[in-house]
């Protein structure tokens, strides 16, 4: 079971799904789709009325709740996306390919990647402004997004190796780029790496808890890899990995102005929950939480 949910650390695109051997996803029934379609809509009407230029998304996708982690996925929502109107830009693993590519996919469609059509989360953060400014024109440059963009990928990687690259580390090297002032250049990564460790960004730890699982591992799962891990963190049997935690935790360290909301969808109704405390499992609103029924 461990070892299965490791698994589960792989970023999945609208494209692509990075586990069991690139299978598709589940169809989704009519009611399904509708109900999460009428949730992406929620969540998009709020960006555009909080009137900011980027927002860092993160959705839940499969489960990770045995590691304590809500979500999986991270990417930038931008106002004036490529694809659409807030549409996310993010990294993803191209199954064809066997290789990490960049992918604008509209919120809708973002929201979509679920595993569960039942139950669903998505986290917000709303950024000031000159933050959102820099993080939208470095998201939005092709050239300098694209030299951030490692060449292999790792559900697992390392987020102070460039060796290995996974989606939410990508957003951190991005964040690095854009609030770090880095000029674009062939080690953009590593000093984007540098400027995060200066920062005392702390990437979040995955106690694996078996040395057979932590050798054995990599050797049968191709999303998974040790090389790029310190001696240290080997030893100790944990992975240290950038996800979505780890992600806001250094955004609310760094900019305490910034504001967090929550989403959440049961197959009956879906709940908003402002500030950064996390709304309640299995989505049952509580006081200052906004309850909004599906048409």
């Amino acid at each position: 079971m461990l070892l299965l949910q490791f698994l589960l650390l792989a970023c999945a695109g609208a494209r692509a799904s990075t586990l069991g051997a690139c299978n598709p996803p589940a169809a989704l029934s009519v009611a399904e789709r509708d109900r999460l379609l009428q949730f992406g809509a929620l969540v998009r009407q709020t960006l555009a009325d909080a009137g900011t230029e980027a927002a860092l998304v993160s959705r839940s996708g499969l489960d990770l709740s045995r590691f304590g982690q809500r979500y999986s996925h991270a990417g930038v929502s931008l106002r004036h996306g490529p694809e659409a109107p807030w549409s996310v830009r993010q990294l993803y693993f191209a199954c064809d390919e066997q290789r990490p590519r960049l992918y604008d996919q509209g919120l809708s469609a973002f929201v979509l990647g679920t595993d569960d059509a039942a139950l669903g989360y998505v986290s917000v953060l709303l950024l000031p402004a000159p933050a959102a400014a820099a993080l939208a024109q470095a998201a939005l440059d092709d050239r300098g997004a694209l030299q951030l963009l490692g060449g292999r990928y790792s559900a697992n990687a390392y987020p102070y190796s460039t060796r290995y690259q996974n989606c939410n580390q990508w957003v951190m090297e991005l964040l690095a780029s854009a609030w770090g002032d880095l000029a674009p250049g062939p080690d953009e990564r590593a000093r984007a790496q540098h400027w995060l460790r200066g920062q005392g960004y702390q990437p979040t730890e995955f106690e694996v808890g078996s040395r057979w699982l932590m050798a054995l591992g990599p050797l049968f799962i191709r999303w998974i890899h040790a090389d790029d891990h310190p001696a240290s963190d080997l030893d100790a049997l944990r992975f240290s990995v950038s996800m979505p935690a780890s992600i806001e935790a250094f955004v609310q360290a760094r900019l305490p102005q910034a504001r967090r909301i929550e989403f959440c969808h049961t197959a009956y109704a879906m709940v908003v929950h402002p500030g950064w405390t996390p709304i309640a499992s299995g989505c049952a609103p509580v006081a200052g939480d906004t309850y909004v029924g599906f048409d």
